[in-house]
Formats: C-alpha cells, structure tokens, sequence
C-alpha cells in the first residue's frame, strides 16, 4: 500500500515538525520571562534612580553656600 505509506511518512514529518515548535516556542516563553524580569529589575532600579535625583535636588547643596568650618 504505497499510499498508506506516503501518510505515514507526511504524519511522521508532521509530528518531528511539531515537536521542534513546541521546544522552540517552549525556549522563546523562557526567553520572554527572562527579559520581562529583567525590564522590571531596570524599572525598579530607575525608579530608586529619580528618587535619589529628586530628593537631591530638593535639597541642593552648593558648596559656595556653605559656611566654612573655621567660622
């Protein structure tokens, strides 16, 4: 049954083709977990960032204001 062979040849390529993308879609997923883990460590360090810039600059210190130690 040269037919029937031919099916199972084209499901065998089916299932190899399917199984490599489920492990790529399987290494993608991980892959987009880590960078989503590593965007929201950036966004908290930014976030410490603008709170030292704004804490810093509601209280600037110029060194010209200030009144030297021998006084």
């Amino acid at each position: 049954i040269p037919c029937g062979a031919a099916v199972e040849s084209r499901l065998e390529e089916i299932e190899a083709k399917l199984s490599l993308a489920e492990d790529m879609l399987e290494e993608l997923n991980k892959t987009v977990y880590r960078q989503q883990s590593q965007i929201e460590q950036l966004q908290r360090e930014l976030a410490a960032l603008r709170d030292q810039a704004n804490s810093a600059s509601a209280d600037p210190q110029d060194p010209r204001e200030e009144i030297p130690p021998h006084y």
